[in-house]
């Protein structure tokens, strides 16, 4: 069995009457690329805030590389990377500055691990002058996670660390992930960017709280069993209205500026074209396709 990075055992959490974690459990083996997906609100923060030891589980157990996130904390954030959901480095300081005041924290230099991070800092090094907070997007992210690797930590958790940027860095961060894979480092990444989800070596798909699937991306989809449909017509949003109405619909959600549709039975499109021809629809297109992480997402809520 390949040795583990992170066993999460029953963790729950509560704010309030707000449950934002519902005895989760799942492990993450050492030096894999794993995904936490899902939207706003899911507890992915609060989860990663658990392991990163910044907040407290209510019941249930986690260990990181072995050690107990409540018992051996100071442990923990010696060997763990955390970049947080917010840009939360120093905004007046420079980015040159920034770096060695977290390098200096753990102990290290600039340069006794420059090779670790030369890769991702070499995008921002011409701008090391200039204030963090006068960073584009892009940059910031570049910054925080040249700050979070500079101690050479074995574990790396990232926050959402794409939301708000633009394609062009989105991509590029991706593939320094990648990149930092052959470091030996395991690596956890939240996101709500389903696209994102089959880049990971394994993710846990999570909805209020729960888990509600763990596996690769490609077991996830291949055990979709359902027809799915691609479907669309002049007026989308009432042939929306329409679909949910229907009595074989199983599902129907947005995506883009289509419709993917799932049935209780297998329809007939002659049928299908019928009942919407009969409502006023026009211009109407649907075709079988394949699924991806997001139908997959989509169908394990129904089921749950």
């Amino acid at each position: 069995m390949d040795p583990l990075s992170v066993n999460i055992r029953n963790i729950s959490k509560t704010y309030r009457d707000a449950e934002a974690l519902q005895d989760v459990s799942f492990r993450i083996k050492r030096g894999e690329l794993f995904g936490l997906i899902g939207p706003d609100g899911a507890g992915k923060t609060s989860l990663f805030r658990i392991l990163a030891t910044l907040l407290l589980p209510d019941k249930g157990t986690a260990t990181v590389e072995d050690y107990d996130v409540v018992r051996d904390y100071k442990e923990i954030r010696k060997i763990t990377g955390y970049m947080a959901g917010r840009f939360s480095l120093y905004q007046d300081l420079t980015v040159e500055e920034n770096l060695k005041f977290y390098a200096t924290v753990f102990g290290t230099t600039m340069e006794e691990n420059y090779d670790l991070i030369k890769d991702i800092y070499s995008h921002i090094e011409p701008y090391k002058k200039r204030r963090a907070g006068k960073l584009s997007g892009g940059m910031k992210q570049k910054l925080a996670l040249s700050c979070a690797m500079i101690h050479k930590p074995r574990i790396l958790i990232m926050d959402e660390p794409t939301t708000g940027v633009d394609a062009v860095s989105r991509k590029e961060f991706w593939e320094m992930l990648i990149r930092l894979k052959g470091h030996d480092i395991t690596i956890l990444v939240s996101t709500p960017y389903m696209d994102e989800a089959e880049l990971c070596d394994q993710v846990a798909l999570v909805q209020s709280g729960r888990i509600l699937s763990v596996d690769t991306p490609q077991n996830i989809i291949g055990a979709y069993r359902r027809r799915l449909m691609d479907l669309s017509a002049s007026d989308l949003y009432r042939l929306k209205e329409d679909m949910e109405a229907y009595e074989h619909t199983h599902s129907v959600y947005l995506f883009g500026q289509k419709l993917h549709l799932t049935l209780k039975k297998d329809v007939a499109e002659e049928a299908l074209t019928e009942y919407l021809e009969e409502r006023g629809h026009r211009d109407l297109n649907m075709k079988s396709i394949s699924p991806n992480i997001e139908d997959c997402f989509m169908e394990l809520m129904v089921k749950a």
